[in-house]
């Protein structure tokens, strides 16, 4: 189940046959960092060895000037108001991944957060290469070392007091997922389509247990993608990620809550907030993204 990131780009290339593969970014209010990302990966995946098809961005709602430095270095850039339509307006990182599946063309789909400062292309390489090269693997999730301060440390914050004790309790087959959390994984389109995405930061856990129980652990691989650097947040901007990966594991595990589908975290000092816990329907249901594909 784990692979170390030692795969080729340009022997890669050499098997990806016809398939297509699309890199997605999803971003808000990523000006500063996305700009480089988007560069590295066309020079050394698109133009250098072909291996990448496509560099999207899908800008959610940024107030800053995310989408043109996204453009300006070479990706297509489109909007999550702009993509589905016709299903309402949404907004949050999980919305950005369903709408990326949408708007992408790829066979084969990789995600990166928008935030690593040093991305490194290999990060896309690791993630591709089991998709490539295992036809039974349909998701491959990445995990790295975080070194905070100069200090290795495998898991954030909210990982290690929220998304492991969770999957202990509620999930335990999915215990040896070295970072259930961690935004860096690919994934076929098939498997993709089959399965809803929650809206907001809940996500990355919700995509875990639903390839898991659709299609079976032994379909996924952990890839080792070394070392990453992103920005810290707070403490206070961490408990709303909190509340959401806590909300889609109950909801996941049919574990009743006494405020239904949209708790209020009360935070003295700092506004109480209110967090719906939305799922969008697998895209394989939708009429008119079937209609789009034919």
């Amino acid at each position: 189940m784990h692979h170390h990131a030692e795969f080729d780009a340009d022997e890669l290339a050499l098997v990806k046959g016809g398939q297509t593969i699309s890199v997605c970014l999803p971003a808000r209010d990523e000006a500063t960092t996305v700009g480089a990302i988007v560069r590295t990966l066309r020079a050394e995946l698109v133009d250098a060895t072909g291996l990448v098809d496509e560099v999207l961005v899908v800008d959610d709602g940024s107030s800053d000037a995310t989408a043109a430095v996204a453009r300006d270095a070479g990706a297509r850039v489109t909007s999550t108001s702009e993509v589905l339509v016709e299903h309402g307006a949404g907004t949050g990182k999980g919305e950005a991944l369903w709408k990326s599946v949408a708007a992408a063309e790829g066979d084969l789909i990789v995600w990166c957060d928008a935030d690593i400062v040093d991305f490194d292309a290999r990060f896309v390489v690791g993630l591709i290469g089991p998709l490539l090269t295992r036809p039974e693997i349909g998701f491959v999730k990445g995990y790295y070392d975080r070194p905070i301060d100069g200090v290795p440390s495998t898991g954030g914050r909210v990982t290690e007091l929220v998304a492991r004790p969770l999957i202990a309790l509620l999930f335990p087959r999915l215990g040896n997922i070295v970072q259930p959390l961690s935004g860096e994984y690919a994934g076929r389109r098939e498997a993709l389509e089959a399965v809803p995405f929650v809206q907001g930061y809940g996500v990355d856990l919700g995509l875990l247990i639903d390839i898991s129980a659709r299609f079976g652990l032994d379909t996924i691989a952990q890839v080792d993608l070394g070392v990453r650097h992103h920005r810290n947040r707070t403490l206070e901007q961490l408990s709303p990620q909190a509340l959401a990966v806590m909300q889609t594991a109950f909801a996941k595990a049919h574990v009743a809550t006494q405020t239904g589908s949209a708790p209020t975290l009360v935070r003295p000092g700092s506004e109480d907030l209110t967090l719906r816990h939305v799922e969008r329907p697998p895209l394989a249901e939708l009429a008119s993204y079937l209609r789009r594909l034919a």
